[in-house]
This record gives structure tokens, C-alpha cells and sequence, in this order.
């Protein structure tokens, strides 16, 4: 067989394989992108049932004020971090905002009157909702994580990713030490 032909081919199967791992980063970027902005959706929506539950709470426990502003705060901060961008930073802020959130469904724990009350109770399960597809959003966006960091470390597709700046994500996870916000918010009474 002829050398030059021998090398012909093997340059084509090298340029296959380029393309088809550059398109394969490029599908795992897409889709982890798209997992982020997902997480981002129903966090948006999270912090919008906020302000509604307080008022809610408010109307029953007005005496309770530290609890309502330290929600209020957590919810200011969560929503700061959300704009970094940075999983960690707003892994952190939205533990904080969860721990908030079991403060104030406490409160609401000694108003009977209030856990009996319509609109709370649509509040509540409308929040749970919401805090199940955080989670599984979270999960989404982490597997993607793990999909394209595994490409981005594996021999040979790790050169193309070098080759084309291709970079690792962060997860999406609670630290160690927030041992209590792991813990799912607790919404029913």
C-alpha cells in the first residue's frame, strides 16, 4: 500500500475524530448551559413565592420580626449570588435562605388560624413544588457537569479541549460544614 495513502488516511481519521469530539464539547457545554439556566428559572421563581409567604405569615404573627427579616435578607442575598453566577456562592446563600425558610415555617408552626388559612396552604405546597424541581434541576445540571469534566480529563479528548479552551464546571453541592441545610425544607404541618 502506498505510504502516502496509508498517511492520507490516517490524517482523515484524525480530523473525524477532532470534529466529532469538538461537537461532542460543544453538545456538553449546550446542555450543561441550558441546566444552569433551568436551576436559574425555578430559583426566580422560588424568590418570587417569598415576599408572598411572608406577607402571608405577617398577617398572623406580627410580632415575629426578626424571623420575616432574616428571610427577607437571605432572599436578598441569594438572589446577589444568583447574579455571580459562581454554583458555590450561591450554593451557600441558598443554604442560608433555606435555613430562613424552616424559621419562618416554625413561626407559623404556633398560628394554627394560619396553617389552617387557604392562601398559605396554596404558598406552602406552590414552595415545595418549587423546592423539588430545584433539586431536580440541580441534579440535571450536575450530571452534565460530571459529562463534560470526565470528557475535559480523558485521554485523547482532554488535547482537544486544551486545543479549543474548553473548560471544567463547578458543581452544584452543599459544603460540608452546612450539614443542617441539607436537610429539606420541611413545609407541611
Amino acid at each position: 500500500m502506498n505510504p502516502i495513502l496509508i498517511i492520507l488516511i490516517v490524517l482523515a481519521v484524525l480530523v473525524v475524530y477532532i470534529i466529532y469530539t469538538y461537537n461532542r464539547f460543544v453538545a456538553l457545554r449546550n446542555r450543561t448551559e441550558e441546566a444552569w439556566a433551568d436551576i436559574d428559572v425555578q430559583l426566580k421563581r422560588r424568590y418570587d413565592l417569598i415576599p408572598n409567604l411572608v406577607e402571608t405569615v405577617k398577617g398572623y404573627a406580627t410580632h415575629e420580626r426578626e424571623a420575616f427579616e432574616n428571610v427577607t435578607r437571605a432572599r436578598a442575598a441569594a438572589m446577589g449570588a444568583e447574579q455571580s453566577g459562581n454554583p458555590a456562592e450561591m450554593a451557600k446563600a441558598e443554604n442560608m435562605l433555606s435555613g430562613t425558610l424552616k424559621s419562618l415555617f416554625a413561626v407559623a408552626e404556633a398560628y394554627p388560624d394560619l396553617k389552617a388559612n387557604e392562601n398559605f396552604a396554596k404558598l406552602q405546597q406552590e414552595l415545595s413544588d418549587t423546592e423539588n424541581k430545584i433539586q431536580a434541576a440541580r441534579r440535571f445540571y450536575n450530571g452534565n457537569v460530571r459529562d463534560i469534566n470526565t470528557m475535559i480529563e480523558s485521554f485523547p479528548s482532554n488535547m482537544i479541549a486544551n486545543m479549543f479552551k474548553f473548560y471544567k464546571h463547578e458543581f452544584f453541592e452543599l459544603g460540608e460544614d452546612e450539614q443542617a441545610a441539607k436537610d429539606p425544607v420541611k413545609v407541611s404541618f
